[in-house]
């Protein structure tokens, strides 16, 4: 979710032209300076001020655009649509601290609008602290029971706590006649169109890293709540940003219906997206040559937390100690290790859903005792290290593994970016582009660890991998070149696309 556009950003939307508004934007800022000289500073100048200092981070100016919207704040500190656009644009630069302070201060002045409401949640949110930004997004519904941006983002709360339920049915208020937007154009040039499908309950691709929007004016649908009537907005190329296979199976097939009416290119076909489940990835990828992957089954999670879910689980064919996880989560969530029979119904019960996938424990831990988890990235054919977590708990996690206090690791780590085939052996990298074929993806990760015999032990393969940006930590310095070249890969795998797109005007609707 964003805050909603200014009449710029909507103008740039709808316009054919591509590069006349940016003509008409720099205008219109030449016009404005022009009449703020001739009038003095406060009273109805201030609204001159606002729309100036908007148009400067549109333009790309952020500079210009910060500075100006400080001045305006100085001398009318409670302007809420200074306050409201100066936290959207701070954010924009990365400043999250700042930017909820920004939104805080214009709550505190202006209670009753909702609209600094849900741009502060969104900021929360994105840090996981949910129930704060259940709070500002509940207060916002009651302000204004019909504020879209209100429902989308209570939506994303209730989903990333599991009420999945409760997340459809406000999704279905906030994105009922709101599933088309498009994000600011800061390009000079004309743009390249861009449609960027997603789901409404999680599961994207993260595309800021690569998106340039100094290159792409990108529309955004959630493919899921677009009325399957509505024209389809122009475009040259399709980025299908949907990833998880279990969580967005609505979504995928709103987008495979969505891409056979036109005929732009897409880049992670949803046909392909929707085979990279955990249960379809264990048996078509566990029959690759080299490739070892842990049995895994959907069970209800009553049965599994009732006096029969052992002999259920074994009638399956599993055995203790064994995995048990909730569809739909990533980063550790929601993911347990079952030592014993016993210990299965309180595990069942207290994970979120009404089904769970049982996993069968596979040991990644090496000689010296320690799990290891490597992840590569999968982008247009080719395939790039991006980490190596070694960790002493099973459940390996980046940002929750030794790495950090390790110094060794981080050696490790370090000649995995550097010299991927000799770390991992030619088998395992023989398996990583049979697994790289059978996906058909243009853009995904696999998570492995590699077995004593140099067979690959496969965790995961899908389109949701994150490519996470590094803190200014020099302890990851030599961790930087990998990423940069990963972001690059996607960024010139997009344009090389976008290009071919642009000669052949793939973009009129089939009828």
């Amino acid at each position: 979710m964003t805050s909603q556009p200014t009449a710029v950003s909507r103008d740039i939307a709808t316009s054919e032209a591509g590069w006349a508004p940016r003509l008409a934007q720099e205008a219109r800022v030449t016009e404005l300076e022009a009449l703020l000289a001739r009038q003095p500073r406060g009273g109805d100048s201030v609204e001159l001020e606002v729309e100036r200092a908007a148009l400067l981070g549109v333009l790309d100016r952020r500079g210009e655009a910060q500075q100006a919207f400080v001045d305006i704040l100085r001398r009318a500190p409670t302007h809420f649509s200074a306050l409201n656009q100066f936290g959207t644009l701070i954010a924009e630069i990365g400043a999250i601290d700042a930017a909820c302070r920004v939104y805080s201060e214009a709550i505190l002045h202006h209670p009753a609008n909702p609209m600094a409401r849900v741009n502060l949640a969104n900021l929360l949110l994105r840090a996981s602290r949910h129930n704060e930004a259940r709070e500002q997004y509940e207060t916002a519904l009651r302000i204004d029971p019909d504020f879209a941006p209100a429902h989308q983002g209570l939506g994303a709360v209730l989903a990333d706590i599991g009420d999945r339920a409760g997340a459809q049915a406000h999704f279905h208020r906030g994105f009922r006649d709101h599933a088309v937007s498009t994000l600011p154009y800061r390009g000079s040039g004309p743009p390249a169109r861009l449609l960027q499908l997603v789901s409404s309950g999680g599961g994207n691709i993260p595309t800021a890293a690569f998106l340039d929007d100094c290159t792409y004016l990108t529309t955004v649908v959630v493919a899921d709540h677009l009325d399957p009537g509505a024209e389809l907005p122009p475009h040259q190329l399709i980025f299908n940003a949907i990833g998880d296979a279990e969580l967005c199976q609505p979504a995928l097939a709103a987008a495979i219906r969505l891409i056979a009416r036109t005929s732009a290119p897409v880049i992670n076909d949803p046909n392909a997206v929707m085979r990279t489940g955990r249960i379809d990835n264990a048996r078509r990828l566990g029959a690759i040559r080299g490739v070892v992957t842990a049995r895994t089954a959907a069970l209800a999670r009553d049965l599994l937390a009732g006096a029969d879910g052992a002999g259920s689980l074994a009638a399956e064919g599993f055995a203790f100690p064994l995995l048990l996880r909730s569809p739909g989560y990533h980063t550790g969530r929601n993911f347990v290790l079952v030592e014993a029979a016993a210990d299965l119904p309180a595990a069942a019960a207290g994970l979120p859903g009404d089904e769970l996938l049982a996993i069968e424990y596979l040991d990644a831990r090496g000689r010296d005792g320690s799990a290891r988890k490597y992840r590569v990235m999968m982008i247009d054919g080719a395939i790039y290290p991006l980490h190596l977590a070694i960790s002493q708990n099973w459940k390996v996690h980046y940002f929750t593994s030794d790495m950090a206090e390790q110094p060794g690791h981080r050696s490790e780590e370090a000649r995995f970016l550097k010299d991927m085939p000799s770390v991992l052996g030619d088998k395992a990298m023989a398996a990583l582009e049979r697994i790289r074929d059978a996906l058909g993806l243009d853009y995904a990760g696999v998570d492995f660890a590699i077995r004593a015999d140099g067979d690959l032990l496969l965790f995961e393969a899908n389109a949701t991998m994150v490519i996470a940006p590094l803190s200014g930590d020099e302890r990851w310095a030599y961790r930087r070149g990998a990423i940069s070249r990963i972001l690059d890969a996607v960024a010139a795998m997009v344009m090389a696309r976008s290009a071919a797109a642009k000669q052949h005007e793939h973009a009129k609707p089939r009828g």
